[in-house]
């Protein structure tokens, strides 16, 4: 009788062993780890003024995309535009540069005048040259202030988190000028 019960417990035994040896031998498509080498610990706030010029001689940003019918639209729907404007320290556009807004935006609203923003914040000037920040949201550019979410980062913000307000300071046509405070936690 006992060894009838070795004998049954051989395969199960061996079966245990081949089913371990497999999982520790087979590799996932993804592995998690704890991560030692960046914890967010600060929060940056940022002020600068974004120049959106459409017309003249010197656009930064242009039409690139109008579907048919866009004409007929009040609110310019289906439009994509796609800009590299400068970023200031002040309102007047000969203000020091301190970096690029580099990006699209698009009209994706059928009532109202709304764009979805797609934009790198590119700094090239003081603490933070050479890092970027990624910016994408909704912006119904009628609001007074509208917030648009920061999604990330490069550089001195890597792993960046957190929010930008932005509230128009001159509108002349079709070129505007747009006051940022933006929130960062990296």
């Amino acid at each position: 009788m006992a060894i009838r019960f070795q004998l049954l417990l051989i395969p199960l035994f061996s079966a245990i062993l081949l089913l371990a040896v497999a999982v520790t031998v087979s590799e996932g498509y993804s592995t998690t780890t704890p991560f030692q080498g960046h914890k967010p610990e600060k929060l940056t706030h940022l002020h600068f003024y974004f120049h959106d010029v459409i017309t003249g001689d010197k656009p930064t940003a242009i039409r690139v995309a109008a579907p048919p019918g866009t004409n007929s639209s009040s609110v310019s729907f289906g439009v994509v535009m796609v800009a590299d404007d400068p970023l200031t320290e002040g309102a007047e556009p000969t203000s020091k540069e301190v970096g690029r807004a580099q990006g699209m935006y698009t009209s994706t609203d059928m009532d109202i005048i709304s764009f979805t923003m797609v934009f790198n914040f590119v700094f090239t000037e003081g603490e933070f040259k050479g890092s970027t920040v990624a910016m994408y949201g909704r912006n119904p550019i009628m609001s007074k202030v509208r917030e648009m979410p920061i999604i990330g980062g490069t550089g001195a913000f890597r792993f960046a988190r957190g929010y930008a307000q932005a509230k128009t300071y001159k509108l002349v046509g079709l070129d505007a000028v747009v006051e940022y405070d933006v929130f960062i936690w990296h």
